[in-house]
């Protein structure tokens, strides 16, 4: 026959369970992730682009619901500057740079950033952010006619996009 221990018995043990609890999760590791926040009243999509140890990479679409987040990469962040373009799906318009990268209409994972075209993708620009080398970021995406809650701000859209100057991302400065 098991015997259930008695409420006073369970009382002591409780504190020891609180405590334990404290401590593993004082353990774990900080989470370190790219995240984008829309802060707008429209669905957008967004693609991101970066440079890891294998080069240039361009991944998408992440369809992030309006006044919502999404992790676009979890773990620390590998690289300091990072490259997003996102589509208004309700209202139209676009958030570009001068950054130019490879992606399509379709899921994407893309290696490298040259000849887009000749490889049968489209040549999109990009706006950098730069992280600083933080281990984690969060970009906060707003219309036009909103001010952003906290730096970093993502460039407000251009309705329409106006075309830039080609210009590969990594130009400029020491960027690794």
């Amino acid at each position: 026959m098991t015997r259930l221990p008695s409420i006073a018995a369970r009382r002591r043990t409780c504190p020891i369970a609180a405590i334990a609890a404290v401590l593993l999760l004082s353990a774990s590791p900080a989470l370190a992730d790219f995240r984008l926040c829309n802060n707008t009243g429209s669905r957008v999509g967004i693609a991101l682009g970066y440079k890891d140890a294998e080069g240039w990479t361009t991944e998408g679409w992440w369809n992030v619901p309006s006044r919502t987040c999404e992790t676009l990469l979890r773990g620390a962040l590998v690289a300091r500057y990072y490259y997003i373009y996102a589509v208004d799906y309700d209202r139209g318009g676009e958030w570009s740079g001068r950054a130019f990268m490879c992606s399509r209409e379709k899921e994407f994972t893309i290696r490298g950033i040259g000849d887009c075209l000749a490889r049968g993708y489209d040549r999109t620009g990009f706006f950098e952010v730069d992280t600083g080398e933080q281990r984690a970021w969060t970009v906060q995406l707003t219309d036009s006619t909103e001010q952003p809650a906290s730096q970093p701000a993502a460039p407000r859209p251009q309705r329409p996009a106006q075309p830039a100057t080609p210009t590969a991302p990594g130009e400029k400065g020491s960027r690794q």
